[in-house]
Formats: structure tokens, sequence, C-alpha cells
């Protein structure tokens, strides 16, 4: 298939960099990028203010397949995420059977075949994501898995984490926490604070995230490790990483879009599709988490994409389920979310070359002879996404059926197509 990009603003291409040009792509291979290429072509695409970057990378989602396939499966989450402009996406442990050994992560690898978006599972720290014993990870990061993580149920054993972390440096691996230590969340429902006063609910502290944010980075500074801390909420969280950064330990971190967009205030009607994990915080958080982005102190974007049928929300606050689905507008959340304080290129960056450099990913180059592995975007336009244009199996995007700023045009990769409509 030959596909004609005309007159976009290539973003990290050597000589093109930030300049408008045609890219011409042959059987799933870039063949000439130029001012102005007149080839005939079976794609051609064209868009206001169109803009080609290496592939985006979503670090933490979750398509829940083998086991909850009627949350989502590994089909629909890649269409949403090939629609969110996603080139690949880290999918997290936490299915049935867990992906604690070789096998649910060949399962999960073949399942995916064929795909515009490539998948590239996470394996569970410890057994079945108990948290109490190893998982085999040598033998997964052998078959696949690109890091390790116990997903949704973050490993709260001190001594098992600092067994993981020396571990994992026989192989370079890297270790991914959302930080929640559950012995001071336990029966909270949303930010204490304020908001979570006025409300009458029962409050999660700032301290759940702090404190298990410290105990990992001091276990980092003992191991000698690579941590990567997903899902960060609040302001001392992103002081801390600054902090040890500076002390030249290897850990790094990546911040959800809803994090950045939204506070503990849209919690004020009750509504559970605000109902995650961490929680969202105040104001001064999100500002803060904008600045981490902005400064480079965050390094990647992770939508912690999270689908559910819709009575999983659908009941009492205390028993709805934790997530969002949210994988399909994360780009266009993230602009609202940052609008002027975060540069485009930095945002780029941090769905592109960070995750790729932090997790030992090919970075794809935008240059004649290489394979095209592409995002194609505007900050132009409006993306509004609802049940007949939704391609995820979940009902629980608090977004849905709201004008969001700037459009994904498609996904270029594994020498596939995909064009939204």
């Amino acid at each position: 298939m030959r596909v004609n990009i005309r007159q976009a603003i290539i973003i990290g291409a050597p000589s093109h960099n930030d300049k408008a040009a045609d890219i011409f792509i042959e059987n799933g291979v870039i063949t000439a990028i130029a001012p102005a290429i007149d080839k005939k072509a079976d794609v051609v695409v064209a868009a206001e203010g169109l803009h080609v970057s290496a592939g985006w990378v979503d670090v933490f989602a979750d398509y829940r397949e083998p086991g909850y396939e009627h949350k989502e499966t590994i089909s629909s989450g890649l269409n949403a995420a090939a629609a969110g402009g996603f080139t690949d996406v880290f999918l997290t442990p936490n299915t049935e059977p867990v992906a604690a050994g070789k096998s649910v992560i060949q399962y999960i690898l073949q399942k995916a075949q064929g795909h515009t978006t490539s998948v590239h599972p996470l394996g569970a720290v410890s057994q079945n994501a108990e948290g109490k014993v190893l998982a085999e990870m040598l033998d997964m990061h052998t078959h696949g898995a690109i890091a390790f993580t116990d997903g949704w149920k973050p490993v709260q054993n001190t001594n098992l984490f600092l067994k993981a972390l020396e571990y994992a440096k026989a192989f370079n691996g890297v270790l991914l926490q959302i930080p929640v230590d559950n012995s001071l969340a336990s029966g909270g429902l949303m930010h204490e604070g304020t908001v979570s006063t006025r409300l009458g609910m029962a409050g999660i502290p700032t301290l759940a995230e702090t404190l298990f944010v410290h105990r990992d980075i001091e276990l980092l500074r003992y191991t000698n490790g690579r941590l990567h801390i997903t899902g960060l909420s609040s302001a001392e969280s992103v002081a801390m990483i600054r902090r040890a950064k500076a002390d030249g330990l290897d850990v790094t971190c990546s911040v959800t879009p809803y994090h950045l967009a939204l506070t503990d205030e849209a919690l004020a009607g009750y509504d559970s599709l605000y109902k995650v994990s961490p929680p969202l915080r105040t104001e001064a958080d999100r500002q803060a988490l904008i600045v981490g982005l902005a400064d480079g102190t965050i390094d990647c974007i992770a939508t912690h994409h999270r689908p559910h049928e819709w009575d999983a929300k659908a009941k009492e606050y205390e028993y709805a389920a934790d997530g969002m689905n949210i994988q399909e507008v994360a780009f266009n959340v993230l602009l609202q979310a940052t609008g002027n304080q975060v540069a485009l290129g930095t945002l780029i960056n941090a769905l592109t070359t960070n995750p790729r450099r932090i997790f030992g990913l090919q970075q794809p180059v935008i240059a004649e002879g290489s394979p095209a592995s592409l995002t194609l975007f505007s900050r132009y336009g409006d993306t509004v996404i609802n049940r007949e244009n939704k391609r995820s199996a979940g009902y629980n995007n608090p977004f849905a059926g709201i004008l969001l700023p700037g459009s994904v045009i498609g996904i270029i990769n594994n020498n596939n197509i995909h064009l939204n409509k």
C-alpha cells in the first residue's frame, strides 16, 4: 500500500524537524520526504494543522483479557488505542489467570497479532499478583514481557519489593508501581481534604501516596535498581521524584491525562465515573503535575485505561469499581488540561521518545528508508466520543459527549494504517 501524507509538520525528523513536508510510504517503509511529492498513492492524508510524530506509547493500560472479556478484549482495546493515536501499548497483568508466567504473556502477544497497534505485556512481580512470592520475571522477560508490575495491586511487602528490584537487575528490568499504601488508603473513597469533608465521604490522605513513593525511592537507593512510578497525583510526590533524580537514582514516572485535567471537585455530584486510584486531588496538586510534566520531572503519559461494563459503575459510589475508560481521548484531554503550559514538543516526547528510552523500545526514525511507525494528529478541530463512535467495549468514560480540542487523524504501524473517520 502506498500512502502520501501531505504538508505535515514533522516532529522529530533529523532534517525536517518542525517543517512542513510530504511523506511517502510504500509497503510500510518511508521512501520519500520532500516539500512536495507528486506520486500516485492508494491513500492520501491531509488535514488542517497536520502533525506527524513517531508513534505514541501508552505505558499502562488494561484490556482485561483473558478473564474479563465482558469489560474489554484485546481486540476492542487495540481498536481504542489506534483511535487514540497509540502505536504501542503496555498491558497490565491483572487478568485471569494473572500474567505471571510465559504462557499468558505469549497468549496476549498472539491475540494482538495483525493489529495496527503493537502490544507489550507487563509481567507480574509476584505470583498471581498477590505480593507474597516472586514470579518468574526472567522467564517472562525472555518471552516478551516489557517490564514488571502487580498493576492495580501495588506490592505492599517491602522485603518482597526489595528482592524484586535486586532480581530485575540481572536483565536490566524496570519495575512499575502505582503509589498507594493500602493500609492508609483502606476505606477511603476520594482524596482526603475539604471536598471530602463537605461531601461526608471517607478520605484517602496524600500520605498514602507519598509514604509509598518515599519507601520505593529508598529501596531503589539501596538496590541501585530501576523503578518507574505510574499515576502520580500529588505535588509532594513530584517534588520527591525531582529530588531523587537529582541524586542520580534511576527513577522515572508517568502521569495520567485525568490527573492533569481533573480535581476532587469533580466528585461534587458523587459520580462514580470519577472514582480512580490514586484519587483525584486538589487544584494545587494538578498544577504541580503540569509543572512536573513541563520541566521533565514527569517522563511519560500513562492512560491507566481501565474499561468497565455499565453496571460496574452504576451503583452506590462506595461499591463502584475504580478506573476510567480514556485511551481514545487521551490526547484531547491532555491538550485541554495543559493548554499553553506544556510545549507541544515536550508533550510528544512524553508520548514517544521518553517511554521508548526508559523501557528499551526501538526509537522510530522519520527518515527515508525507515519503517513507518507514525502518529498523525492536529491541534485544530474538535473531538467528541459517544456510544456510536467509541471503539472500546467499556462505558466508563466521563469525557463522553464533551467537545474536546484537537484530533487524532490516525496511525501507521506494522505495515498497516488506521485512519479515524
